[in-house]
C-alpha cells in the first residue's frame, strides 16, 4: 500500500488501479499470470521486418510479443500503445475491427501505462511508417498499481532516482544509456583478458585480516567461529597466492568494501578489477592497462575519445608516463624526493600550506604534497609513476632508486582510475613492510595494513616476478559514460535511510 512519503502518487490512483485488479479477478482473469510464451523480442521484430516493409504494408506473419506499456493513445475505435522490453520499443496497433468489440473495450478499460502486456498479432507498418503489431489478442501480464511519472521531472530528486532505480530505468533513457555503457565495458574487459590467457577466479569476501589496500574496513562477527571478520577492502593478497600456486595470469571482478565517506567519487561498496601476471613488471602492466581501457572504450562508446566534464578525453594508447616528483616540480614549483630529510620536507609542506602529522616520514610527506598540490591538476590520462616506498607496502622497490617503488596510478582529470605495481616478492622485506604498517596502526592509522603471516608464508614458497593492477570499474564507467557522480553508474548506490532516519 502507498505510504505518506509517496508524494508522486496521484490521489486515488492506487485505489483505481487496485479496483481494476479486483474486476479482472471477478471476470476470472489472473492479473499476474505465471508465464507468457513469446515468439520474438521487440528487437527481433524490428530486425526481421522493419527494413522489409513499406509504409502501409500488412503481413500475415503472426508474432507473440510482450513488454511494458509506456504510452497509450485512445482514438475512439483505434488505439496505439508503445511497449518496451529489455531489447527496445515497438508499437501495438489496437483496433476494434481486429480485436472485437468486447476485447477492445476491455483493453481500453483495463490497460494502464506501466502495465506489462502480452500481445498476439500480425506484423504491419502504418501509413506513417511506424512498424507495429496489429493486435488480435492480448493478456495483462502484470497489473501496475503505481503509475509511471508522466514526465521525468516527477522524479527529479536525485536520491529518489537512485533509491527507486527500477523507475529510473523505465522512465529515464539516459540512465539506461549509462548502464548499457557499463555492461558493454565490463564484457569487453572480460573478453580482452580471457583472450590473453587470463583465468577469471573468485576469492573470499570475508577476510580474517584487513589488508591488501590502505582503507578502513567494515567488520562483522562470525557466530560459528566466534571471531571477527572483515569485508574485503581488496582481493590482492588472495590473488597473489594463486600466482604462488602456479596460475600465471588471474583476474577478478571483485566487490570491495571500504568504510569511508559518501561523495560523488566514493561509494562504500564498489567494483574493482584486479589482475596479476607472472613474469611481468609495471611497464608491462602499463601497456596492458592502456590497451584494456581502449578496448573497453571502443566496445562501450564506439571510439577512444569520450566527452567528460565538458572536455574531450583521449583514451588512445599510449598514455603519458610521468614520475610523481617531476609532476610536483611542474605543478607546485618545488623539488622534493622521498630521500630528503623529514625536516626539509616539513618546511616545504609549511610553505605550501599542506597539512601533515608529526609521525609522517619523508615518503608520506611527498605523497601529501603531491595529493594537495598536483594530482587535481593532471588532465591525463597519465601514468603517475614511482610512488614513495613508505606508502606502498606491497610494491617492490624501484630497480634504480630504493626510496621509491615500481608503482603507478592512472590519473584522468585529477581522479585515480587504476593502481599497479611490480609486486614485492621478497618475504623478508614484505614482513618488514607489514611491521612498519603495524606500527602506523598502533599510532592510530586505522587504514594501515595488518600483518598477514599466511601471506608472508605463501611468499616464502616463492612468488615469481609479477605485475599487478587494480582498476576502479565504477570510475572508468564515469569517464566512458560522461557522468560526474559515481551514483549514476552504480545500479543501487548506498544512501541515507529513507526519511532521513
Amino acid at each position: 500500500m502507498p505510504d505518506d512519503l509517496d508524494d508522486e502518487l496521484p490521489p486515488d490512483e492506487f485505489r483505481r488501479r487496485l479496483a481494476k485488479v479486483n474486476e479482472m479477478r471477478g471476470r476470472g482473469e489472473d492479473p499476474y499470470p505465471v508465464r507468457f510464451d513469446r515468439t520474438h523480442s521487440l528487437r527481433e521484430v524490428r530486425l526481421q521486418w522493419d527494413e522489409r516493409l513499406d509504409s502501409g504494408a500488412n503481413t500475415d506473419d503472426e508474432v507473440r510479443v510482450a513488454g511494458r506499456v509506456l504510452l497509450i493513445r485512445d482514438m475512439g475505435k483505434l488505439a496505439f500503445a508503445t511497449v518496451r522490453d529489455g531489447t527496445g520499443d515497438l508499437q501495438l496497433f489496437v483496433s476494434i475491427g481486429d480485436l472485437g468489440d468486447d476485447a477492445f473495450v476491455r483493453f481500453i478499460g483495463s490497460v494502464d501505462r506501466g502495465d506489462w502486456v502480452g500481445a498476439t498479432g500480425t506484423v504491419m507498418k502504418t501509413k506513417k511508417g511506424e512498424l507495429s503489431v496489429k493486435v488480435t489478442g492480448f493478456t495483462i501480464l502484470s497489473k501496475a498499481l503505481r503509475p509511471l511519472p508522466e514526465k521525468w521531472h516527477g522524479l527529479a530528486d536525485t536520491d529518489t532516482r537512485y533509491r527507486r532505480r527500477y523507475v529510473d530505468l523505465i522512465a529515464n533513457d539516459e540512465a539506461r544509456r549509462v548502464f548499457d555503457v557499463r555492461f558493454a565495458a565490463v564484457a569487453a574487459i572480460r573478453a580482452f583478458l580471457l583472450d590473453r590467457g587470463y583465468v577469471e577466479v573468485e576469492t573470499p569476501v570475508l577476510h580474517q585480516i584487513h589488508g591488501g589496500a590502505t582503507a578502513r574496513p567494515f567488520s562483522t562477527h562470525h557466530n560459528a567461529l566466534d571471531t571477527e571478520l572483515f569485508l574485503r577492502v581488496a582481493p590482492e593478497l588472495y590473488l597473489k597466492r594463486l600466482i604462488v600456486g602456479g596460475y600465471d595470469r588471474v583476474f577478478e571482478f571483485a566487490r570491495v568494501f571500504r568504510n569511508e565517506g559518501l561523495s560523488t567519487r566514493h561509494n562504500p561498496e564498489f567494483t574493482m578489477l584486479e589482475l596479476y601476471q607472472a613474469f611481468a613488471d609495471y611497464y608491462d602492466i602499463m601497456r596492458l592497462t592502456e590497451e584494456l581501457i581502449a578496448a573497453a572504450a571502443r566496445a562501450a562508446t564506439g571510439g577512444t575519445v569520450v566527452e567528460w566534464e565538458g572536455a574531450p578525453v583521449d583514451l588512445t594508447p599510449p598514455f603519458e608516463r610521468r614520475t610523481m616528483v617531476d609532476l610536483v616540480k611542474e605543478h607546485a614549483g618545488v623539488d622534493v624526493h622521498p630521500a630528503q630529510p623529514v625536516d626539509e620536507l616539513r618546511k616545504v609542506c609549511d610553505e605550501l600550506g599542506v597539512p601533515y602529522e608529526r609521525g609522517y616520514g619523508s615518503g608520506k610527506l611527498v605523497l601529501e604534497i603531491y595529493e594537495k598540490t598536483t594530482e587535481m591538476n593532471i588532465t591525463g590520462p597519465t601514468f603517475v609513476c614511482d610512488y614513495p616506498r613508505e606508502v606502498s607496502p606491497l610494491a617492490r622497490e624501484h630497480r634504480d632508486d630504493p626510496s621509491v617503488t615500481e608503482r603507478f596510478e592512472l590519473i584522468v582529470r585529477g581522479r585515480e582510475l587504476a593502481n599497479a605495481f611490480s609486486e614485492l616478492n621478497d618475504p623478508v622485506e614484505q614482513m618488514r613492510r607489514f611491521e612498519a604498517q603495524a606500527t602506523l596502526r598502533q599510532l592510530g592509522d586505522a587504514e594501515a595494513n595488518e600483518i598477514d603471516n599466511d601471506y608472508v608464508r605463501a611468499l616464502e614458497y616463492g612468488l615469481p616476478p609479477t605485475g599487478g593492477m587494480g582498476l576502479g570499474i565504477d570510475r572508468l564507467v564515469m569517464v566512458l559514460a560522461g557522468v560526474t557522480s559515481i551514483r549514476e553508474v552504480i545500479l543501487f548506490p548506498h544512501l541515507r535511510p529513507e526519511g532521513g532516519q
